[in-house]
């Protein structure tokens, strides 16, 4: 646990709650009931609306339709969703008081397509972030660092019918990143223990930090699809992915001009789009 000071960070001292303390140990946090079904019911709505009257985002090829981005520019209720102190108050003592958003998508994916995403495969969000070799280990007397959180906030149910997000508890501290050759193995395990589904309510909360190993599971008769907002908060010091780089740059076009190389590009901050941005 964490607090910041001035520009510093500084052990945190005051009590957090229970959830913050399984995230940092388990890599994962479930929070229930945290929308009543009479607050679900207008976001969703509204949410709904823009995936209705706005165009898809073109940063998904094939899956697009099942995605809206940036979705605290396009939807109010989004927005001050992404700020509910229930949420704030769990990942604060892990990022700092001034952590901020730095991804904001709607994940709306239809009943019986289950490999219409890529996160129906084991993989993490970012990092390692701490990466080292197998087999060594994070000394246990140190508590596991958090980087970024994603959030999911569920608008409907999702059952296990409907293939809920997965995670392998305490993978985050492995310093490895799944296995690519078991990236679709359901049974996968990590330092000895095995996925954990993430089944929820319409106004659940799922919390997971982004290194823990996780993927869609696959779903079963009776899949609903799934309809959640995910918001990705992160440390201040992590730049923010809403816009892609393209878009939002510092860099003057007389600068830009100048660029002579893929590697320029990158040194100036001009990345390709990777998994918060799209």
């Amino acid at each position: 646990m964490l607090r910041r000071v001035g520009g510093y960070l500084f052990p945190r001292e005051a009590p957090a709650p229970e959830a913050s303390g399984q995230l940092e140990r388990e890599g994962y946090a479930v929070l229930r009931g945290v929308l009543s079904p009479r607050q679900v019911g207008p976001i969703r709505n509204e949410i709904a609306g823009i995936y209705a009257t706005r165009p898809r985002d073109g940063r998904a090829g094939v899956q697009d339709e099942d995605f809206r981005y940036e979705m605290f520019n396009k939807s109010p209720r989004a927005q001050k969703l992404a700020g509910r102190r229930e949420i704030l108050d769990v990942i604060e003592p892990l990022l700092g008081e001034d952590c901020h958003i730095i991804a904001n998508t709607c994940w709306r994916n239809p009943a019986g397509l289950e490999h219409r995403h890529g996160g129906g495969g084991w993989h993490i969000d970012a990092g390692p972030h701490i990466p080292r070799p197998p087999g060594m280990a994070w000394p246990a007397e140190i508590p596991y660092p958090v980087f970024a959180i994603g959030v999911h906030i569920f608008l409907e149910d999702c059952p296990m019918e409907s293939g809920p997000t997965a995670v392998i508890p305490g993978s985050h501290t492995s310093g490895q990143p799944p296995p690519l050759d078991r990236r679709m193995d359901a049974s996968l395990t990590c330092q000895g223990r095995g996925a954990i589904p993430l089944t929820a309510a319409a106004g659940d909360v799922a919390l997971f930090v982004s290194d823990v190993w996780h993927r869609r599971l696959p779903t079963r008769e009776g899949d609903t699809g799934r309809f959640f907002l995910q918001v990705h908060y992160a440390r201040r010091d992590i730049a923010q992915r809403i816009k892609r780089t393209a878009t939002v740059n510092h860099i003057d076009l007389d600068a830009l001009g100048r660029i002579r190389s893929k590697r320029e590009r990158r040194l100036l901050g001009l990345h390709p789009p990777g998994f918060y941005d799209g």
